[in-house]
This record gives C-alpha cells, sequence and structure tokens, in this order.
C-alpha cells in the first residue's frame, strides 16, 4: 500500500515540483521498494519474506561461528625459547594472557594483535605454521579447534552454500539472471561484466609487479633465511625480514613512536585545520570502560558526535569500522545531529604504558574515520541522503580512504609521533624510509584484493548455487587467473570472509578497489595544491572543495555527480597506480610535502 502511494506521488505534479534532493529520494524509495519485493505476488511475496529472513539468520550465524572460532583457539607457549624474535609488547601481552587464565607461560589468540605479530616476527617456523593453520581454518571442519563435532557445528561450508542458494533464489523473483545484478542496482557500477573486466584490467597492470615482488621475496628467503621452499606461514616473516634488510627498519621500530593518545590528538588537529570544526570531549553513557565520547563543533554549535571503541577483547567481533548511531535530519524546526560509533581492534595497553599503534594501525584510525567525517559533516537535512545514508556503496569507501594518505605527509606524522620512552618525536630520516617502503609489495598486495574481489564477483554473477561446481573450485579458478601466491589446499578462507557473508559487501568487495581509484585522484588535487608556492591557502581552499563537493552532500545526489564536481572531470586510474608505485622505474615520482 505504501509503495503504491510513492508510485501515485511519483506520477503526479508535485513530484516534479520538488527539488532534486528530495525527488532522489523519492526514486531510492521506489527501487528499495521494488528491491523488497513490493511488485511481487503470492505466492512469490510469502517466498521473499521467508528467503529475506532465513538469509538474515544465517548471516548472524555465520558472524558468530567466526567470532566463536577464533575465541575457541589458544596456543600455550611453554619454553621461552619458541618466542625468539617476538618483540617485548607482544611477549608482554601474551604473559598477561596466560596469567589471566592462572596458567604459566605465554598465551596466544587468533585475535589479530595476537596472531599477526607471531607470523611476522616469530623466528620459531612451527608457532608460525601453527598459528597460520589455526586462523586460516577457522569456521570450517579443517580447523586445529576446536575439534570433532564442535568443529562441525561451526563450520560455515554448509551456511555459504545455501546463502548463495537463497540469493540467486531472490534474483529469480525479482527478475534478475543472477544476484550480483541485484547488488549492482544502487551502486555505481553498471553490470557484473563492467566489473570484472575493470578487476582483470587492474589485474593486468599490477601482474608484472607482483611477479617481481614474489620473485625477490623468494630469493632472499632463500639466500638469507635458508628457506628454500617459501610455505604460505613464511611469507609474512620473509616479507618483514626483506622490508627491514631494505630498509632498516621495522613495524615494531615504528610502533615505539605512535602513542594512541597522541596520535588522536594529530588526527583531530588535522581534521580542526582541514574542515574549521574543534573536536572536544564529551559524556554519555558507554557499553565498555574503554570507549569514549566526542563531540564536533564549528563556530560553539554541535555538529555531530562519536563514540570511539579502539581495543580489541574477546567478545568484541574482530576488525574496524564505522557504524551510524544516528543520522542528521531536521524535524519541523528542530535539528537533530548526527552520531556516530568508531571502533577499531588495536592492542589494548601493556605493562601501564599507552597503547602503541603500528603504522598501519595509524592508517586505519584515520581510514575509519574518514567514514567518521562523511557522517558527521553531512550538511543534508533530509534522513534519507544525509551523511552516508543513500551514498552508492561502491563510493562509500572514497573519504575513507582519502584521509589515509594523510599518515604518508611529514608534518602530519611529526606531529603525532612521540617515543615511547623518550618522548623524541619519529626520526625524519626513519620516515623517509618509512616513506621509501610505502609500496613494498604493492603489487602482491593488489593482486590479493583483486583476488577477493573477482571471487566475490564470479560467485554472485556466474556461478551455479548447488551445481557441479563448489565454491572452492571457484576460488581456485580466480587464483589461476590472478594470484601469484597460492595458499594451501586446506586453506579455508571463504570460511571466515564475513565481508560478504556477513557484511553486506556480497557482489560489493570490489567496490575497495573502485573507491582507492576516487581516493587516490581525490588526493591527487590536494598534491598539486601542495606543489603551488601559495601551498597553504591553495590546500584550505582544496579541503574546503572537499568538504563541500563530497563530505556535506551525502547520498543527496549521485556520487560520480560529486567526484565530477570537486576534480572538474571524471576519475582516472593513473593516481591509484602512482601511488601503488605501479609504475616503471623510468617514470618521474612525485614530491611529497
Amino acid at each position: 500500500a505504501l509503495f503504491a502511494k510513492y508510485k501515485a506521488f511519483a506520477a503526479s505534479p508535485q513530484y516534479a515540483q520538488l527539488p532534486a534532493v528530495r525527488k532522489r529520494i523519492v526514486d531510492h524509495a521506489l527501487r528499495d521498494f521494488r528491491l523488497g519485493g513490493a511488485e511481487l505476488k503470492s505466492p512469490g511475496r510469502e517466498r521473499f519474506a521467508e528467503l529475506q529472513e532465513r538469509q538474515a539468520a544465517l548471516a548472524q550465524k555465520f558472524s558468530e561461528n567466526v567470532l566463536d572460532a577464533t575465541n575457541a583457539f589458544t596456543l600455550l607457549v611453554t619454553d621461552e625459547s619458541d618466542l625468539a624474535g617476538l618483540h617485548a609488547d607482544t611477549i608482554e601481552a601474551a604473559r598477561e594472557a596466560a596469567q589471566k587464565d592462572g596458567e604459566a607461560g605465554w598465551k596466544f589468540t587468533l585475535q589479530f594483535p595476537s596472531y599477526l605479530p607471531v607470523m611476522q616476527y616469530a623466528v620459531h617456523r612451527p608457532l608460525r605454521e601453527r598459528m597460520y593453520r589455526a586462523y586460516c581454518t577457522r569456521a570450517s571442519r579443517e580447523a586445529l579447534a576446536p575439534e570433532g563435532e564442535a568443529a562441525a557445528a561451526l563450520d560455515n561450508a554448509p551456511i555459504i552454500d545455501e546463502l548463495l542458494a537463497l540469493r540467486h533464489e531472490e534474483a529469480g523473483l525479482l527478475g534478475y539472471a543472477n544476484f550480483a545484478q541485484v547488488s549492482l542496482v544502487p551502486k555505481m557500477a553498471e553490470s557484473p561484466e563492467q566489473v570484472i573486466a575493470f578487476l582483470r584490467d587492474l589485474a593486468r597492470r599490477a601482474r608484472p609487479f607482483a611477479e617481481r615482488d614474489m620473485a625477490e621475496l623468494r630469493r632472499f628467503a632463500a639466500d638469507e633465511l635458508s628457506l628454500t621452499e617459501l610455505q604460505a606461514w613464511d611469507l609474512a616473516f620473509a616479507s618483514e625480514k626483506l622490508k627491514e634488510a631494505r630498509y632498516a627498519f621495522s613495524d615494531q621500530t615504528v610502533k615505539q613512536y605512535f602513542q594512541l593518545p597522541r596520535v588522536l590528538d594529530g588526527l583531530f588537529g588535522l581534521i580542526e585545520r582541514l574542515y574549521s570544526v574543534r573536536i572536544a570531549p564529551d559524556s554519555a553513557p558507554v557499553w565498555h570502560p574503554d570507549v569514549r565520547f566526542f563531540r564536533v563543533e564549528r563556530d560553539g554549535q554541535l555538529i555531530g558526535q562519536f563514540y570511539t571503541d579502539l581495543y580489541a577483547r574477546a567478545s568484541k567481533r574482530p576488525g574496524a569500522w564505522m557504524d551510524d548511531a544516528r543520522s542528521r535530519r531536521r524535524r519541523h524546526a528542530a535539528l537533530q545531529t548526527p552520531v556516530a560509533y568508531l571502533v577499531c581492534n588495536f592492542q589494548p595497553p601493556v605493562g601501564g604504558r599507552p597503547a602503541l599503534l603500528t603504522h598501519d594501525d595509524v592508517t586505519t584510525l584515520f581510514h575509519e574515520f574518514g567514514h567518521g567525517l562523511h557522517h558527521l559533516l553531512t550538511r543534508v537535512d533530509d534522513l534519507a541522503v544525509s551523511g552516508i545514508s543513500g551514498v552508492e556503496w561502491d563510493a562509500v569507501e572514497l573519504p575513507s580512504q582519502f584521509m589515509e594518505n594523510f599518515c604518508w605527509e611529514w608534518d602530519i606524522v611529526a606531529s603525532m609521533s612521540a617515543h615511547v620512552e623518550t618522548g623524541a618525536p619519529l626520526p625524519r630520516e626513519l620516515f623517509d624510509r618509512m616513506l621509501a617502503a610505502k609500496n613494498f609489495q604493492s603489487g602482491m598486495a593488489t593482486l590479493r584484493q583483486i583476488e577477493f574481489a573477482l571471487f566475490d564477483m564470479r560467485l554472485h554473477a556466474g556461478f551455479e548455487p548447488r551445481g557441479a561446481r563448489s565454491v572452492q573450485d571457484v576460488l581456485d579458478e580466480v587464483r589461476r587467473e590472478v594470484a601469484v601466491v597460492v595458499p594451501p589446499s586446506w586453506n579455508r578462507f571463504q570460511n571466515s570472509f564475513s565481508h560478504i557473508f556477513a557484511g553486506g559487501y556480497s557482489a560489493g568487495y570490489y567496490s575497495y578497489k573502485w573507491a582507492e581509484v576516487l581516493s587516490a585522484d581525490a588526493y591527487a588535487a590536494f598534491e598539486e595544491a601542495m606543489a603551488q608556492p601559495d601551498a597553504p591557502a591553495r590546500v584550505a581552499e582544496t579541503g574546503r572543495r572537499f568538504l563541500d563537493e563530497i563530505l556535506s552532500v551525502g547520498g543527496s545526489r549521485p556520487a560520480i555527480d560529486s567526484f565530477r564536481a570537486f576534480r572538474g572531470r571524471d576519475p582516472e586510474l593513473d593516481a591509484l597506480l602512482r601511488h601503488n608505485g605501479m609504475v616503471e622505474a623510468s617514470a618521474p615520482e612525485p614530491s611529497h610535502a
């Protein structure tokens, strides 16, 4: 009945008189009604409702299985020699974890702050292998923990099969050939074929650099580490050793300079300068003692507020994300200001010291705050298109990936770094080595993301659920096409691929790479401003235009129109390739301010 009223209104003279923003809201509503099955007749309507309910339950179960399987595995190390290579803060955290459980030794888990340092730094190869196998078989029958019937109960493979079948059936009910077509209706991309062509084009450009990365890693591992046969659990370790040898620093060395409170101060200061706002502590009820609350003001007026929940803990979903608690809207004379959640999973403080962040952690923090700014700095008063609402899924990562670039600007980094023991800022020569290492193995990293995205799109576009080919067959085919690193046959990456099976990214994972194109090209405008004689004024003006044309407009117009308004043209791939170092050595390198 409500759909009928929307259709009648859309056909009325009143609709024609609406401003463009409100026409867009009506158009989105009509689209979402159709995608929500409002045009279906019985028995299709009832079946569609069943499909939605079942898919929601399966997605929740998938997510719970990943969390439970992650928490189910712990590894107690009792021989101190097995800890060789690990840094003091990692060892201390593992010791505290063991003590907390009343055990002697060092306890490691599959939480990322515990898992990743083992993979990067543990000299003891069997320790790395056991941790890798446990991590990569989570929520599968091949899992190291739990065992037997408990492992079967957490196996996500049947959930994946059922989800794909239900999504395919949903697409058919709505009149589409496959679920990928359904997924792309509200996105920038026009078709699955267009997305696949984009990914394959990027893979073609990245592959020579990825092959060069892998060949170099194999040579180094054989010559310097006596690893003549490089296994999956050796890759992070060998890569870290190669990076240390080439650039003479480690992530753990850099980590000593990034204390979380100081990084937050630096981030807040940057936001205040770019967008003429003020960020200050605020008060609100919180769900954990680690959670903090802040307010954003302009000229003394409240713009928005946000929570930060930044430390890993056992009961918490892994990863990092921004979500909206409420959105901006105007109701009569009253303005409702937006509120955001900003969530990360950093290693908590240990040994009485502040929490320390790797540079990757700093980048993650900036990324999530980019999402937060998109939500908080909106000037749109209509709920359906304010902040991140109504923004095409494959454009929503633009502001977040854009913010990551500032983590590579010396003035920003210097302002938020202080050694945890001496208080000294990060040395410029160390930063220069970090900058030189910025694109270390970027070819391999790019192909890895393309592998995920192509697997996702092919599962939802050309795969026949419960047909002759399995999900694993599709993943194997994709890896043969694009990967330079093929994991062991028992690896069950897909069983914990929460993005596409529980996180809303089904037939949409490509959006990370597409948004990188947009964000790199957008940041190139700042690089161009920095290169001018009057750089401060140019940068300030560019920041104002980014706020006006990207952040503040939310979903009130198509994302491509917002990009064109900011950049003056369509997006180009060149800036992404340059930012990732995937240009030939003969090409001139851009200068950095």
